[in-house]
């Protein structure tokens, strides 16, 4: 062999090591974040625990590099879950010595404040840190996200249905030509249902009605990092002025408004300002604003003051209605019925997941040349089918029905052939099959023991009664979104 050949074997021997540390710390890492998921709950982790990225170990010291996208994120999780990290990886790691937690170095770091000696930022820069945009930032072709707002997340890319279409025609109201009769305006909604999207086609909107306008979009944690920075560097005066330069302000997760009182009273300073001018506000969290922990009370004043938009989890019937719209950007590739209705029954924590369920299953079978079955997206989606699945048990859909039409709980199991009680029994078995992976005969047995030609009858009256009959359907629905709430 010849040295090249030798050194080519080394590298190689190398980097062969290198990807079997890196699946080692990845399994070992897994293992970890499923312990502080139990230990913190969803919620914490999600915020501050998913988003860490694995480093490397450095031989000599024993130091496990963790890195975070911010520099507020890194600092957070530093102060808060240092020490638990540590301890976790040494239990699972004995070379594990410390971590060292920091913002990934190849993460473009917060740029220093540009501004004009009057105060105000160039409205077309391209900053994404602190978000100004102004009309001047169009072209023909419309929005790029190089200025902040996703040019696919427009109003008339939003699917609405009852969950909601409160919120979307508030967003679009906040967005029109004539004054709001209401500012700020609220988002509230969980992850994933569709607040941040809003915001951006209120951007969009805005922008195409307000000639020569400008607005600010950014998230809250973004506004701390800068507004600390801003602080630091001595040009508060620059900061503020530009801040309250702007037309509309958009302020995503405004959960993360914690902690600095500094950054907060500015903020509420800010929302004077621009209320005071008749300019317009709009804000979106996962929590109402009185829910909102570590905020003080004149700025939860000010953010309910307006009108305060719920976006409810997307119930079955809306789920449908995304994916069919989902679907047209696949054209003319074909997604069967059956597998629809499938995924909307059982992706329900949020409409993100629910999109990426559909959008991982066309691409698998796209790429491995599958038709798209119930069978694939049961096999190729375990992940997501997992993390949703709820299971909802005959017991409860029986007890929430017999409360829903305020009949006794015996009536399910009963003979009685009256009209009052035959239909919630027939509806019940009816969410019995939708919701539940049982047979017909497993069903029939616990409904007194019926025959599974009953239970069968059932579902196909029920389906065809929600056809015909609004005050049918409409109980349905009802029951629908109790159940799987």
């Amino acid at each position: 062999m010849t040295k090249a050949g030798e050194l080519a074997g080394k590298r190689k021997a190398t980097d062969d090591m290198e990807d079997l540390e890196a699946v080692n710390l990845a399994a070992d890492w897994a293992d970890i974040s499923q312990g502080l998921r139990k230990d913190l709950g969803h919620q914490l982790h999600s915020q501050w625990i998913k988003p860490i990225q694995l480093g490397k170990i450095d031989a000599d010291t024993g130091t496990l590099d963790l890195y975070l996208p911010t520099e507020f994120s890194a600092n957070w999780v530093k102060d808060r879950f240092a020490d638990r990290l540590s301890l976790a990886w040494k239990i699972a790691r004995n070379e594990v010595r410390k971590v060292a937690i920091s913002v990934h170095p190849g993460r473009r770091q917060v740029a220093d404040l540009r501004l004009h000696n009057d105060g105000r930022r160039p409205a077309n820069d391209a900053d994404t840190s602190m978000m100004a945009i102004g009309a001047d930032t169009l072209g023909d072709s419309g929005f790029t996200s190089s200025v902040g707002l996703d040019a696919s997340l427009t109003f008339a890319a939003f699917v609405t249905g009852e969950a909601n279409i409160l919120a979307f025609n508030a967003s679009q109201r906040m967005a029109a030509t004539e004054k709001p009769q209401f500012s700020p305006l609220y988002l509230k909604a969980a992850t994933g249902q569709g607040k941040t999207h809003l915001l951006h086609a209120i951007g969009h909107t805005f922008l195409q009605t307000h000639n020569r306008s400008r607005i600010f979009y950014c998230s809250a944690e973004r506004f701390m990092v800068e507004f600390v920075q801003a602080l630091k560097a001595n040009r508060m005066m620059e900061f503020k002025a530009r801040l309250r330069s702007f037309d509309l302000l958009l302020v995503d997760d405004i959960q993360f408004i914690i902690g600095k009182a500094s950054a907060q009273e500015e903020l509420l300073y800010t929302i004077d300002a621009l209320l005071n001018e008749g300019k317009r506000l709009v804000f979106a969290a996962d929590r109402a604003p009185q829910a909102l922990d570590g905020v003080e009370p004149r700025l939860l004043s000010r953010l309910s003051m307006g009108l305060v938009a719920d976006i409810q989890p997307a119930d079955i019937e809306l789920r449908k209605k995304i994916l069919h719209s989902k679907l047209t950007k696949f054209a003319p590739l074909s997604v069967p019925e059956d597998v629809l209705d499938f995924l909307a029954r059982t992706i329900t924590r949020n409409v993100r997941e629910l999109v990426g369920g559909l959008n991982k299953l066309i691409a698998y079978a796209q790429l491995t040349g599958q038709e798209v079955s119930l069978q694939l997206a049961e096999e190729q989606l375990t992940d997501i089918l997992s993390a949703n699945r709820r299971r909802i048990t005959i017991d409860e859909i029986q007890r929430t029905v017999c409360q829903f039409y305020r009949i006794d709980r015996s009536e399910m199991s009963s003979k009685r052939r009256a009209r009052a009680v035959v239909r919630p029994r027939q509806v019940a078995m009816y969410l019995s099959k939708v919701l539940t992976p049982r047979s017909y005969p497993e069903i029939g047995r616990k409904f007194g023991g019926r025959d599974h030609s009953t239970v069968i009858h059932a579902v196909r009256l029920i389906e065809d009664l929600r056809q015909r009959d609004a005050d049918m359907d409409g109980d349905v629905r009802s029951l629908l979104r109790q159940l799987e709430s």
